[in-house]
């Protein structure tokens, strides 16, 4: 009878030859991810919704929410189209030092908006500023927690920007100065499926492990599970329950809670009062509040609604980063029906509503504008 011996493998080898098997995987895809970000380039620059008319919107022609038609009706009928003035919409004018606070949602474009920033820094001569990575990033913080990183920002020589993954904070609460509050919302069902694949890519661990080597490997079954799945199964992950509140590192299910700020109002999920403070923060803080679905109106309003920063972002993004970078673009995300889609979209009612005013408000910032078409 022959015996056979047990070689006891370092714990610390399986890790390093786990890391080197997602490596690998992520290699083999890099071709699929560059042809991937060229097709959305040529699907998003052949759709510049930013300079079609009034009626094209309410005709249907450029394909908006019915939100966004309804509300430019109701404009249109009233005459409020041509009295829209942009100071009358741009809360710029109220900021009492020249700092962008950009508090970016995740997986709503920010790391591409992020190197937007870094390169108008350059360009139009401001200061630019981020927060380092953390183990754990906490976005909801405590009073003292507020008070500093509001120091913080305000310490920074003026033109700079700033940006962190955190709640919205009030500046003017702790006595300091108010900067110019800007962010990006996406459509939050989308958004919601986009980070649940985030989490998933093998170079989002191999990132994670380079820069917290202790940090243990996730179990190959999360990884493996797809989101219809987990949505159709019930799976705990996947269920999105009205006046649920999660802690810990925070809320990723929803963008509001970045809008609504740090009390304990704005945690329970999917509830009237977060999204109501959610939406005074935007009306009475924030200058822009871009949407990701429609990028070119974004950097229009960017452009001139917050000049000193922005001045040229539309020729810089689609000139230098839409061309030459993939930042977090995710090709390991499949497809994921629509009837799927829909069960969740039932248990983001408020998140939905909120992702719409943001929009609503964008386009009449816009078409405040009065900019000429394109011939």
């Amino acid at each position: 009878m022959f015996t056979v011996k047990r070689m006891n493998i370092p714990k610390r080898t399986i890790e390093l030859v786990a890391l080197l098997a997602i490596s690998t995987t992520l290699f083999l895809f890099l071709h699929t991810r560059d042809l991937s970000s060229k097709l959305k380039e040529m699907e998003v620059k052949m759709q510049p919704e930013d300079l079609v008319s009034a009626n094209q919107i309410i005709s249907g022609d450029s394909a908006p929410s019915q939100g966004v038609r309804s509300m430019m009706k109701i404009l249109q009928s009233t005459g409020e189209m041509t009295s829209l003035r942009p100071q009358q919409l741009n809360n710029t004018r109220k900021a009492q030092q020249e700092i962008i606070f950009f508090n970016r949602v995740p997986k709503v474009g920010s790391q591409t908006f992020m190197e937007l920033l870094r390169r108008l820094s350059e360009r139009n001569q401001f200061g630019f500023y981020q927060d380092r990575v953390q183990r754990v990033e906490t976005i909801r913080l405590a009073p003292d927690d507020q008070v500093r990183l509001a120091a913080l920002v305000s310490s920074y020589d003026a033109p700079a920007a700033y940006i962190k993954h955190v709640c919205f904070t009030n500046f003017s609460e702790f006595g300091l100065p108010e900067p110019i509050y800007v962010n990006i919302v996406r459509d939050p069902v989308e958004r919601v499926i986009s980070w649940y694949y985030y989490v998933r890519a093998p170079w989002y661990y191999v990132e994670r492990k380079m820069a917290f080597p202790d940090i243990p490997l996730p179990d190959p079954k999360w990884l493996k599970k797809d989101f219809e799945t987990c949505v159709l199964s019930g799976d705990r992950e996947c269920k999105y329950l009205e006046g649920e509140t999660r802690e810990g590192i925070g809320d990723h299910r929803r963008q509001s809670m970045f809008f609504c700020g740090h009390e304990q109002e704005c945690t329970p999920f999917n509830t009237e009062g977060a999204l109501q403070r959610a939406k005074m923060a935007v009306e009475q803080h924030y200058a822009v509040v871009g949407v990701l679905e429609d990028l070119n109106k974004t950097l229009t309003v960017l452009e001139h609604y917050i000049p000193k920063f922005f001045q040229g972002a539309p020729n810089v993004y689609w000139d230098e980063i839409s061309k030459y970078n993939t930042i977090n673009r995710n090709t390991f995300k499949p497809h994921v029906n629509e009837e799927v889609k829909d069960i969740v979209r039932k248990n983001f009612t408020r998140e939905i509503e909120f992702y719409q005013f943001c929009k609503q408000r964008l386009h009449k910032q816009f078409y405040a504008l009065k900019l000429p078409e394109k011939p």
